[in-house]
């Protein structure tokens, strides 16, 4: 969604990594049994009587096709404040016409998920989180925990990773973001009430993999970065939001994929799982049909992705929204 902590002059800080630019399955739904401890002390107020309006959107759409088959390429936001009015127009189109939606992963049952947590996300070394930091970003851990109004043995049990990663979706939660408002949950409501087919490009055990499976230096770094984006991380996915809403896929890329600090994580969560669905994308436009692929947004901005990795196919995409 997923992002570095370096800043650029008049856009100020980037957002986490763990936001954009990694997997949908986190963004859905932490375990409830390993998240319950770590929810803030304080949410954001919410009126009684307000009914939200869903504000118009006309986020990004592509197209590849060849005589006999066509597919759009939609980038969604994993998680949403509000239902943004999205599906109309070309999108609504798009959906409609198609016979098969892809999307990153469909997730799994709520028990075996938590056990992919539990073998993951947990620690087997016999250390806490904190006593396996440095003694600045443990302080920092602990002050970020604090402002969050959470005990400090929080994320005792957790990888880096994982507390990297929750500790990304608190705030957004206590802002209002809901995962009943993501594009992901919308889509595939409609899909399973008209029926159409569903295909995913990744389970959830591979990309819970794609965190677990980095080097202990890179978690700790993305942890860092994560903590030193929580005093903005509420501004920043609100940027983040309203260019995907204004269809902004330059800006999207800025925002969410570059001056990543970490090179091995930035190919293990963007560049290489771009490459892979252009190959399938590929090997797909062999087959005819029409194809709706709902990926996150920043897989479809900037340097290396999809729509690059298809033009190195001599694969045109074209852009429909």
């Amino acid at each position: 969604m997923i992002f570095s902590s370096k800043t650029r002059p008049g856009m100020g800080a980037k957002t986490p990594w763990g936001i954009a630019a990694t997997a949908s399955f986190f963004l859905f739904a932490a375990p409830p049994a390993l998240a319950q401890t770590a929810t803030p002390a304080v949410s954001a107020p919410v009126s009684e009587t307000a009914v939200p309006v869903p504000v118009p959107a006309r986020p990004a759409m592509w197209k590849i096709a060849d005589k006999d088959t066509t597919i759009y390429l939609f980038g969604t936001i994993h998680i949403l404040p509000q239902n943004a009015a999205w599906f109309q127009g070309p999108v609504q189109q798009a959906f409609e016409s198609a016979d098969l939606l892809v999307t990153e992963t469909m997730l799994d049952s709520p028990a075996t998920l938590e056990k992919v947590f539990v073998d993951r996300g947990m620690r087997h070394d016999g250390k806490t989180l904190r006593e396996s930091l440095a003694p600045l970003e443990r302080t920092n851990l602990e002050k970020g925990l604090s402002n969050l109004g959470l005990p400090a043995e929080t994320f005792d049990a957790f990888q880096p990773w994982y507390a990297g990663l929750l500790l990304s979706l608190l705030p957004l939660k206590a802002a209002g973001y809901d995962q009943a408002n993501g594009v992901e949950t919308q889509i595939e409501a409609k899909a399973a009430s008209s029926g159409i087919a569903r295909h995913p490009l990744e389970t959830a055990d591979y990309q819970i993999g794609l965190f677990a499976d980095l080097p202990e230096k890179s978690q700790q770094r993305y942890l860092a970065e994560v903590l030193e984006q929580l005093p903005t991380l509420r501004e920043d996915i609100a940027k983040v939001v309203e260019a995907w809403k204004l269809g902004r896929a330059d800006e999207l890329a800025k925002l969410l994929n570059e001056d990543e600090s970490d090179e091995l994580m930035r190919k293990a969560l963007i560049t290489n799982r771009n490459r892979s669905w252009a190959k399938w994308l590929k090997t797909r436009l062999s087959q005819p049909g029409v194809v709706f692929v709902a990926v996150g947004a920043g897989h479809l901005a900037g340097k290396g992705s999809v729509q690059d990795q298809l033009a190195k196919a001599g694969i045109r995409s074209v852009r429909v929204q």
